[in-house]
């Protein structure tokens, strides 16, 4: 079964990565969506949010 995993704000890509391999799972997808506010009535980029698909690793 497939769980998601998503890079928190005070991690880098490589740390969720590695936070994944000790839980015993691989990324096998990767999905992006951007994070919008409202400023002055205006959307304004705030952050981009990664999250990984993950498989459990055979061990």
């Amino acid at each position: 079964m497939a769980i998601w995993y998503e890079v928190q704000q005070d991690e880098s890509i490589e740390q969720c990565l590695t936070r994944m391999k000790q839980d015993g799972y691989i990324a096998v997808a990767r999905r992006e969506e951007p994070i919008f506010q409202l400023v002055d009535g205006e959307p304004q980029l705030l952050r981009q949010k990664i999250e990984f698909k993950a498989l459990a690793t055979e061990e």
